[in-house]
């Protein structure tokens, strides 16, 4: 035990030390922090300077109140002057011309508008598109007689209520499902990009020492498995070391962001809501809250736990076959890429199979694949959120424990010869022998 916490040690002080390793760490959420600052940016840029446009409307179909589109730099003004003395006003940059609508039936209206300098750019004339179609659809309603108290009770907001069969079950809302959707997608995809990227560092680690001839000297006091698990177990440590100075920095650097460029939550909102094919600004704060409470809503004493739980199972199974493979290559690390294809494989099919299963939570495909070892530690985080039955979730784990201690035994059969081989690269054939064969 006491060689084992060693290696531990070792693997993990020689790592955090690195320089590539303090870089990765500072570097990505100051990243994540520009990334916020170039979006807020972005989100309100209007431009340098505001655009006059001027709209001939002889017919009035946009009323009084010019409402076209808004946070686009565009300022607009209803005329009656001729189309040829706007041309040559230079007051305005642009002129909007709304011709008759003669036919109410018609699903076509065609809008002139004209400029030398180019300034409407594809965004801005989808939003006046936007905007005038909803003018127009007004215009046509009051032309058939309908008053507004009468269009606004058109539009019907339908939502689905999920009632249960048995009346004593508690009752839970349909946003849970789209909240559940959002959570198991981060979470499969955090366990997706966590198994790949530190179990390749742990074939990286062992092909390296391999290939320096460090290993020689290393198993001469420490046996080749508390060897390997001591890479597993240090570059593990590692990896939480990472994720947890991630969790503490990232919300610090965004509220400095927030302080120091002055963006406006609310601001980037409204400017956001002011895009084309945006919806109501008060529709989407109220979907924002649903969000947020349906996120609080969930089971978190359960779900954290278990999400704990298949991480560390599906990190130390994928990484003790990442270092058996380490262990199998020659001096060539390129000779790795076949040996590495049956492990990848598994892993790549997962997490393809989980948006399939975050659509269909109740599926056979869905119960399979959080029960099958080698998608569980994917799949399984994914439908948390989803409340699967609690046999699943059961079986699901006992079958993935049994799989680790059986892949880290098969693992460290292939480590303990492979480790001290070289000057060839091991067929399949070959390893399969090893692990059959005798100390």
């Amino acid at each position: 035990m006491e060689k084992l916490l060693l290696v531990i040690k070792r693997e993990y002080w020689t790592r955090v030390r690195k320089p590539t390793f303090i870089l990765a760490t500072i570097l990505t959420p100051l990243g994540i922090g520009l990334f916020f600052v170039v979006m807020g940016f972005i989100m309100t840029y209007e431009g340098e300077e505001k655009r006059h446009v001027a709209i001939i409307d002889s017919s009035n179909i946009l009323g009084e109140d010019v409402s076209i589109t808004s946070g686009s730099g565009l300022s607009f003004e209803k005329t009656s002057e001729a189309l040829d003395k706007l041309k040559q006003d230079e007051r305005f940059d642009a002129v909007l011309e709304l011709p008759p609508l003669g036919d109410l039936s018609s699903s076509d209206y065609e809008v002139n508008y004209y400029s030398d300098e180019g300034i409407l750019g594809v965004g801005v004339l989808e939003s006046i598109k936007g905007g005038l179609e909803r003018n127009v659809y007004r215009y046509k309603a009051e032309q058939y007689g309908f008053e507004k108290a009468q269009l606004e009770s058109l539009d019907t907001d339908v939502s689905l209520e999920r009632k249960t069969l048995d009346d004593s079950a508690p009752e839970v809302s349909t946003n849970a499902s789209y909240t559940a959707m959002v959570i198991g997608g981060v979470m499969g995809f955090f366990m997706y990009f966590a198994v790949f990227l530190y179990g390749m560092m742990v074939l990286r680690s062992v092909s390296e020492e391999k290939t320096n001839r460090i290993v020689e000297i290393m198993v001469s006091s420490v046996k080749p498995f508390q060897l390997m698990m001591g890479k597993i177990i240090g570059v593990g440590l590692v990896g939480l070391t990472q994720v947890l100075i991630w969790a503490i920095m990232i919300p610090i650097i965004l509220v400095i962001t927030q302080l120091i460029f002055g963006m406006d939550p609310q601001a980037m909102q409204e400017a956001s809501a002011n895009m084309p094919g945006s919806g109501d600004t008060k529709e989407a704060e109220q979907t924002l809250m649903i969000f947020i409470q349906e996120i609080k809503a969930q089971n978190w004493l359960l779900i954290l736990p278990l999400f704990v739980v298949y991480f560390l199972g599906g990190y130390i199974m994928y990484s003790s076959l990442f270092a058996a493979v380490g262990s199998a290559v020659g001096d060539d690390t390129g000779e790795s890429q076949s040996l590495t294809l049956p492990i990848s494989l598994p892993v790549l099919i997962a997490f393809y199979m989980m948006f399939a299963v975050i659509r269909s939570p109740e599926s056979w495909l869905a119960s399979f694949a959080s029960i099958f070892p080698l998608f569980s530690p994917i799949v399984m985080p994914a439908r948390l959120a989803f409340s699967p039955p609690w046999w699943e979730i059961v079986l699901s784990l006992v079958v993935l424990i049994l799989s680790v201690i059986f892949f880290v035994w098969l693992s460290g059969r292939i480590y303990r010869i492979g480790i001290l081989m070289y000057g060839k690269k091991a067929s399949f054939k070959e390893i399969g022998k090893w692990i059959f064969r005798k100390d």
